[in-house]
């Protein structure tokens, strides 16, 4: 067989099989952002649900500028005598960050098997969450399933730029998308030890804000044989220095809680009683300046805010008119961006001026719904009996942060397990083991089942 080219694993079931093809067909779509072939990608899916019987009136396929997305309303019943519940929306994206063939080992857009994973952009972020929930959509459909409540499908067209399109599908077709939550494919996931063993399972409740802030420090300048006592530079600096020795206040949630619980139980020395001091009392100050010293813990403790860039002065021989610095931020959800800029300019001070940059969304954390909890672990428990079940806050961003805003509580449930050394989502070679991809399958078929089908008494 010619290389990069497909090679399906044998002995698959028919769902698996139908999965399979329509992964590949989703891979091949360069629905880079921020569109290219994603409008053609949305009437794909569409076209293929139609044909399984999903009627014109309950679909709804919109063009924004040069992406596109996708609504799907799949109809329920509610039991006889019950009343009628908000639907759940089921969430992935149809675009993927550019991927240059001449860069990779194999073509990028073209579906490829080989030592035990599916290659491809978009195999891990997240086209497989596309197949899988379109999958589960035929595969309910030819089982005549029918849910106790609607179950909608929310593919959004550019989740990796701007989320313009989730934005007005929250804007303008709310009545589409409004629900009592939705489960996201694009976050929380579980890990797998270098050995491939199954360690722990995420379940994502939060998502940090994502802004950036413009900090200017200005001067009339002059010759640089004549230096002034005041200098745009050096009061950038001082600024810079300010922002630098500051620390936000400790914050927590449910999510941060049982997150540090469950980190805490399996992690040794001083990080691990840290943790486990940390979520017992909050309000230790002891531990939480131990999580300080761990930048892949500090996040989960509180805002962070980082210079990442630099811009001053305009020749050599002259004082600078102007110094800027851009000040990166990681916002404790629920946590306001202007409250942020408010502080910040405290710190640098009035000769430095400090302005928010875009227009950046923040959200509350998403309480833990026992019933959402208790369907996926049991979900998690019958592919990898007994592992942690662990919430968390994510510093990342998806489009589940706009529905949090919108007040639809969200929760990240991806089906996929992976090694840490195999997380290549945005880089080359990006993949996914296959063997998660097909379990995923019924992952996602026993939550919805738990969480919509007619309860067995």
């Amino acid at each position: 067989m010619a290389a990069g080219a497909a090679e399906p694993t044998p002995s698959l079931t028919a769902d698996q099989a139908n999965a399979r093809e329509i992964f590949e067909r989703v891979i091949a779509f360069k629905s880079v952002a921020p569109g290219h072939e994603t409008p053609q990608l949305a009437e794909y899916l569409a076209g293929e649900l139609r044909a399984a019987g999903f009627p014109q009136q309950d679909m709804l396929l919109g063009r924004l500028e040069d992406t596109a997305y996708l609504v799907v309303r799949y109809r329920g019943q509610p039991p006889k005598g019950a009343k009628p519940r908000k639907p759940i929306l089921l969430l992935s994206h149809l675009d993927v960050v550019p991927a240059l063939k001449e860069h990779w080992k194999r073509d990028p857009f073209k579906l490829d098997e080989a030592n035990g994973f599916f290659y491809g952009r978009g195999t891990l972020d997240v086209k497989n969450g596309v197949a899988t929930l379109v999958s589960l959509f035929l595969r309910l459909k030819r089982e005549g399933f029918v849910p106790t409540r609607d179950l909608v499908l929310v593919l959004s067209g550019d989740e990796e730029t701007t989320g313009a399109t989730t934005k007005e599908l929250l804007a303008k077709h709310r009545d589409w998308v409004d629900a009592e939550y939705a489960l996201n494919t694009d976050a929380g996931g579980g890990t797998l030890d270098t050995a491939g063993r199954a360690r722990s399972y995420n379940i994502q409740t939060a998502e940090k804000t994502y802004a950036s802030y413009k900090v200017s420090a200005y001067n009339p300048g002059g010759h640089s044989s004549q230096p002034r006592a005041d200098n745009a530079i050096y009061e950038l600096a001082d600024a810079l220095k300010a922002v630098q020795a500051y620390r936000f206040p400790v914050q927590w949630s449910e999510t941060t809680l049982g997150y540090f619980k469950a980190m805490g139980a399996t992690t040794e020395g001083p990080l691990g009683a840290a943790m486990r001091d940390f979520a017992a009392d909050p309000r230790d100050a002891a531990a939480a300046d131990e999580l300080w010293k761990h930048p892949s813990y500090v996040g989960a403790t509180r805002t962070t805010c980082v210079a990442t860039m630099l811009r001053a002065g305009h020749a050599d021989n002259a004082l600078p008119q102007q110094a800027t610095a851009t000040i990166n931020c990681r916002i404790f959800p629920g946590v306001s961006p202007s409250s942020v800029r408010d502080t910040l300019q405290t710190l640098v001070g009035e000769k430095v001026e400090v302005e928010v940059m875009d227009e950046p969304q923040y959200s509350d954390a998403s309480p833990l719904r026992a019933d959402v909890v208790e369907a996926v672990t049991a979900a998690v428990h019958v592919r990898h009996p007994g592992i942690p079940i662990v919430p968390i806050q994510e510093s990342g961003a998806t489009d589940g942060i706009f529905y949090r805003a919108a007040g639809i509580p969200t929760y990240g449930i991806s089906e996929t397990f992976i090694r840490a050394e195999d997380q290549f989502a945005h880089g080359l070679d990006e993949r996914i083991p296959v063997q998660s991809f097909y379990e995923g399958l019924d992952h996602w078929h026993r939550i919805v089942h738990a969480l919509a089908g007619p309860k067995v008494r």
